[in-house]
């Protein structure tokens, strides 16, 4: 599991063996993140010198894990360095359910989404359900999988409390799962190794690394979902994950002491107040694609559109503020119907978050929006499915 955040850095190892596996990580691991670069891209960035680097190099491509093309750089002097690539067609089964719909997808090395379907439920999935819709949709695609691809696993991303470790999924409240082994069952249904974890916390490993948290140490991400309000928080660049690996549970911090009651079993959490079925009821409908939530709130006339929107981002506001306070974050991104809220009116957002906050924390702080969207958690999911290949690459079962 992502526990911690490993530094990508070169040389470390007690033994020949040891560091050139260490080695071959941290190459693999830098092209999955960073993307083509070439062999003096790599040498500069990782300190290693060029016959070191182009060794590792070939060992990965000798793998299947990266290719070389040419530099389409002529006017250097010299040989154009070769460029390398992270193999896209290493691929691993991402999955993210949620109340209205299961999400599957076919993510490659580099966080390439080659396959995103969405398989809407009636009702509330329950596991046994949703492990043989995803079979289901696997097996469907398992002569593409075996002709194109070499799968390295499966990745869930779980709307609820997922146990490091073992991929228990102790507590789903909206999904009403209790101490569920969904990796196991996944695993032993698909017939790959599977990992599941907390979809905030995915989907901030994600941003951080591909989209709008890039190069940002300390950084709060809220996500609005079907299910719920999700967080996930990094100080220093390592994921907040606590005792148990439940840490960041920020859908769960309390602004109405006498507001509705939460499937957690508490009263007036931020979920109950900033709510996407809140929003969804004011409109007359029943559920919603993102792109679609945006234009209605851009375009609204409405009047009491209008007031639950304001009404949400005030709420949202104060939250967001108090997270100010615990973390002092450089960033917050919002995602899902969250980034819905604060594309329809950014400055309220912002004025509010900064006139809550203590201004010593909030003066360098930035709001924005995520940039994943839909791939978020896909390739959230992903990342812990690559997690055992990127660590060991010579030793990955593929």
């Amino acid at each position: 599991m992502l526990g911690s955040s490993r530094p990508v850095s070169a040389g470390v190892g007690n033994s020949n063996d040891q560091t050139r596996r260490h080695n071959l990580s941290t190459v693999l691991t830098t092209l999955h993140h960073g993307g083509a670069q070439t062999r003096a891209d790599l040498t500069r960035r990782l300190g290693l010198n060029r016959s070191t680097i182009a060794a590792l190099v070939g060992e990965l491509v000798e793998l299947g894990l990266a290719y070389e093309t040419a530099s389409t750089d002529h006017g250097s002097v010299g040989r154009p360095s070769p460029f390398v690539h992270p193999n896209e067609r290493v691929a691993v089964i991402a999955v993210n359910p949620d109340t209205d719909a299961i999400i599957i997808g076919l993510v490659g090395l580099g966080g390439k989404v080659h396959r995103r379907i969405r398989y809407e439920t009636e009702g509330l999935p329950s596991v046994r359900e949703t492990v043989n819709i995803v079979r289901a949709v696997v097996d469907g695609m398992r002569g593409e999988l075996e002709s194109t691809y070499r799968i390295a696993g499966a990745g869930i991303a779980v709307p609820g409390l997922v146990r490091t470790g073992d991929g228990m999924v102790t507590l789903a409240p909206h999904l009403d799962w209790h101490d569920e082994p969904l990796a196991e069952l996944l695993s032993d249904a698909l017939g790959y190794p599977a990992t599941a974890g907390n979809d905030a916390n995915l989907g901030i490993i994600a941003e951080s690394i591909y989209g709008a948290g890039r190069g940002v140490k300390d950084l709060v991400y809220v996500n609005g979902s079907p299910s719920g309000i999700g967080g996930g928080v990094l100080v220093g660049g390592v994921p907040l994950l606590g005792a148990e690996g439940y840490g960041a549970e920020l859908g769960h911090t309390l602004v109405n002491g006498e507001g509705l009651l939460c499937h957690c079993g508490r009263t007036g959490c931020l979920e109950t107040e900033v709510q996407l079925g809140r929003l969804l009821a004011v409109l007359g409908r029943e559920t919603i694609d993102g792109d679609e939530l945006d234009q209605i709130l851009l375009s609204n006339t409405d009047p009491a559109v209008d007031a639950e929107i304001t009404r949400q981002l005030d709420v949202l506001s104060a939250a967001l503020a108090n997270f100010v306070s615990m973390f002092n974050p450089e960033r917050i991104l919002l995602g899902g119907f969250l980034g819905s809220l604060i594309a329809a009116h950014p400055e309220r957002l912002r004025e509010g978050v900064q006139a809550a906050s203590f201004s010593q924390l909030a003066g360098t702080l930035t709001l924005e929006r995520a940039q994943l969207r839909s791939r978020l958690l896909l390739v959230g999911a992903a990342e812990i499915a690559f997690q055992s290949l990127l660590e060991d690459p010579a030793n990955a079962s593929l």
